[in-house]
């Protein structure tokens, strides 16, 4: 993390941050008036929120915004290279519902795989969520909540030169999505909610599957381990995991690259911890948990996995 917080680059956008976070706020408070007014506001003013938040209080260019560029939302550009991809739903519609965030992250997902971008955000003008698609999944990059009195420091690894870096954490900024509340969303189970793409065997969306080569094609859709409503499915889980396992450090399993399988592999363990089947969680699991943590400790990531 040193490195960073030396870069020039780095110490000038923390500085923006923190002079323009309070004309922000109050800029962002007077356009979120008509939803008080009105008891709703379109995406339409969670989008100016976000010009508002790239433009002025980071360091993006008027011209560096596109909007509606082949159905996404806000498609950030620097000198030709698009950096940045958002989803920008209605306020109140994403805060602070992971699940909403998850599906609105797929549609981002299936638009940006189309153009070929690397970096996602959603965001509904009250919290803003991004990741980096790696290996088949996605990573968390930033998470921050817009109407925070505090400077949100981490807004700096969507600034222009700090998007096209690896993340390192900040002191005391929160970079994973916080897991679902008991609060609702506001509209839930609307048609944005998700792209209505599903595999054409088992019938589930993308975010399913534990590998995604291609979000908009569901061919490359890999190891289905979830249910359509988001739950673990604890009959596929087991299967997907041993497809790995048996094949392990083969040139491709079931086509996925040998570069990814790590990844998966710690995706497919978090769902397990999820579902309460990991060693350490039960006094008798079934062989294949238990050989999956040993791969992840000869990989070194076992620690990745709570």
């Amino acid at each position: 993390m040193g490195a960073i917080v030396e870069l020039a680059s780095y110490r000038h956008c923390i500085e923006r941050i923190r002079e323009q976070w309070p004309a922000f706020a109050q800029k962002r408070t007077a356009r979120l008036v008509q939803q008080e007014r009105y008891g709703a506001a379109t995406e339409k003013v969670a989008e100016n929120v976000l010009e508002d938040l790239f433009t002025e209080v980071l360091d993006w260019a008027v011209s560096d915004l596109s909007n509606q560029v082949r159905y996404a939302d806000l498609l950030l550009t620097s000198n030709t290279i698009k950096y940045l991809l958002v989803e920008v739903k209605r306020p109140g519609s994403l805060a602070w519902s992971r699940r909403s965030v998850e599906r609105a992250l797929e549609q981002a997902r299936g638009y940006a795989d189309e153009q070929k971008v690397k970096c996602i955000a959603v965001s509904d003008g009250l919290m803003l969520y991004g990741a980096d698609i790696v290996h088949g999944g996605m990573r968390d990059r930033l998470y921050v909540s817009l109407d925070s009195a505090t400077p949100p420091e981490a807004l700096w690894w969507l600034s222009v030169h700090g998007i096209y870096r690896d993340v390192e954490p900040l002191p005391g900024a929160p970079v994973e999505l916080p897991e679902e509340t008991e609060r609702e969303p506001t509209s839930p189970g609307t048609p944005s909610d998700a792209t209505g793409v599903l595999h054409h065997k088992y019938h589930i969306p993308a975010r399913c599957f534990a590998y995604v080569g291609d979000a908009s094609n569901p061919a490359t859709w890999k190891l289905p381990y979830r249910l359509g409503d988001d739950s673990i499915d604890l009959k596929r889980l087991p299967k997907a995991i041993g497809s790995l396992l048996s094949n392990y450090r083969g040139a491709k399993v079931g086509g996925i690259p040998q570069a990814a399988i790590p990844d998966v592999l710690v995706r497919l363990a978090k769902a397990a911890a999820e579902a309460g089947k990991l060693p350490h969680q039960a006094g008798h699991t079934a062989p294949i948990y238990e050989q999956l943590v040993e791969v992840l400790a000869q990989l070194g990531r076992e620690n990745e996995v709570t």
